[in-house]
């Protein structure tokens, strides 16, 4: 062994040998932080899309809520024979009367083709009601009480909707 004198009470020894553990050690943490890096990034992008789903749904639930407000306030605003304002939601010829068409809120949903506003169905139903229920079903209801089905389907954007989402409603003025 060699020694190298630094200064009078210093001396420096060289090693004797190097094996370069140290080299591979770094290298699989190196891997190791790669690996999880690389999943990291995995699980980032899955929990954007989640995110990006959840606020599709939520912005196509939204939408549909929205028309059933509308359709509700449109449908009001002609029972009681006031101006339904510049473009309406629903119009008096838009209110079907009849009961006894087997409407079904799941079939007509599938049948529609959404287009750039939301699809608007709404029935009088004041005659269809039998049983008993939260609506004072079965008890005789009031000429002047009239009782409409608004059904609503809309997407989450105008053109090519990634979500899609209806709401049923029963309306009692």
């Amino acid at each position: 062994m060699r020694s190298i004198k630094l200064s009078s009470r210093h001396t420096f020894s060289a090693p004797v040998r190097q094996r370069g553990a140290v080299l591979y050690v770094a290298l699989i943490l190196l891997i190791m932080l790669a690996l999880l890096g690389v999943i990291g990034m995995q699980v980032a992008g899955m929990q954007e899309r989640m995110a990006s789903g959840y606020r599709a749904g939520n912005v196509a639930f939204q939408s549909a809520e929205g028309a059933a407000r509308s359709a509700e306030n449109a449908v009001e605003k002609i029972a009681n024979r006031q101006s339904p304002g510049d473009s309406p939601t629903v119009t008096s010829a838009d209110i079907d009367q009849r009961c006894d068409d087997g409407f079904d809120p799941s079939d007509w949903v599938a049948k529609t083709k959404l287009g750039s506003k939301p699809a608007v169905k709404v029935r009088q139903i004041q005659g269809c009601i039998q049983g008993e229920g939260a609506l004072d079903m079965g008890k005789p209801l009031e000429a002047a009480t009239p009782v409409y089905q608004i059904t609503t389907y809309a997407g989450d954007t105008a053109t090519d909707a990634t979500s899609r989402s209806a709401v049923d409603t029963v309306f009692k003025l």
